[in-house]
């Protein structure tokens, strides 16, 4: 039996990527980006750019969550704002999707 099917893995979940897709979902909103390719490649694309240059805030338990949520009240919500505009401009100039 491996670790896997011994331990709630499910539970682990990390915060920023809700960060990123509530910051996606708003920034893809504005008029500037209504050009912006809304394939699943394209939207994934955005998504790993953005939280591959993000620190990770993974919680486990209630109590994480609540720590993650104050994130939203930090300079950490500056950096998910650039991360993704700088994500949407990148994928705006090179989508991976077949044309």
């Amino acid at each position: 039996m491996g670790i896997r099917d011994e331990y709630e893995f499910e539970n682990l979940v990390n915060e920023s990527e809700n960060l990123v897709i509530d910051e996606m979902e708003r920034q893809l909103a504005l008029a500037k980006n209504q050009n912006t390719c809304r394939c699943e490649d394209c939207i994934l694309d955005i998504a790993a750019f953005a939280l591959n240059v993000l620190m990770p805030l993974y919680r486990v338990s209630l109590m994480g969550s609540v720590y993650a949520k104050n994130a939203k009240r930090t300079p950490y919500v500056d950096d998910v704002k650039k991360a993704v505009a700088a994500a949407i401009l990148k994928v705006k100039a090179n989508p991976s999707h077949a044309t």
